[in-house]
């Protein structure tokens, strides 16, 4: 009697966990967790490794616009000097692949938003397996080692501490990668920038997007950090309680 009623009640005990509020941590915590976020975003050396982060979202966001818009997804590839590249087959030009095309450089930031929006709700626990089901979703498409490599690890990490740990590391680590993901998605856009500069990059989503709509590759890169900027300022209050 006792573990038939255990075993019908698992299903809404586990959706009920997922779903539940958690407590907001301390302010301190809150900055804390931003700080080790930039600490991972502004240095070099740690950034060469933490940007991969950023790729997966990167493409990511190509990959889902484009399934969203009706084009068929090919693949993604990601390197391991961070690049990467999301094939999808379709009309060549069009609405479609024009959002396809925005959607990578404002993938991140958009991420972060909607990270803090869960955590000021107390959705600690739904934002851990909402990144792991998405990993997961990308998994699929990934068609390199390197790749595969990468995001396997990252959905690893998200797994593991929604299982093995407390309500306290969990926020700690949530919290880590909202503010990751804001702060991240700033820097790569002044990167392209500086590329663009130098005259690299002469086929960036910034040029595509110039070549698909006839406006500037400058205003899209302009587009892309207004998208970033907005995103860090509110998640960021949100994420503080401003």
């Amino acid at each position: 009697m006792v573990s038939t009623h255990t075993a019908t009640a698992a299903p809404g005990d586990l959706w009920d966990r997922v779903t539940g509020t958690q407590t907001a941590p301390e302010l301190w915590l809150v900055a804390v967790t931003g700080l080790v976020a930039l600490a991972a975003v502004l240095p070099r050396t740690p950034w060469r490794l933490t940007r991969n982060a950023v790729t997966i979202a990167h493409e990511g966001g190509h990959g889902l616009v484009a399934l969203l818009t009706g084009r068929s997804l090919q693949g993604i590839r990601l390197h391991s000097d961070t690049s990467g590249l999301t094939v999808s087959r379709g009309k060549p030009t069009g609405l479609g692949m024009v959002l396809t095309a925005a959607a990578g450089y404002t993938a991140a930031p958009l991420l972060g938003l909607g990270g803090a929006w869960l955590l000021t709700d107390g959705r600690t626990t739904l934002l851990l397996w909402a990144a792991t089901a998405l990993l997961l979703a990308l998994l699929v498409m990934v068609r390199n080692a390197y790749g595969l490599l990468t995001v396997t690890v990252t959905g690893a990490a998200f797994v593991l501490v929604s299982w093995l740990t407390g309500p306290d590391v969990q926020s700690a680590f949530a919290y880590t990668a909202v503010w990751f993901m804001l702060l991240g998605g700033v820097r790569p856009v002044f990167e392209l920038q500086s590329k663009r500069r130098r005259g690299g990059a002469p086929d960036s989503d910034a040029d595509q997007l110039a070549r698909l709509t006839a406006v500037p590759a400058a205003v899209w890169l302009g587009f892309f950090h207004v998208v970033a900027f907005c995103c860090l300022i509110g998640g960021g209050r949100w994420l503080l309680g401003l």
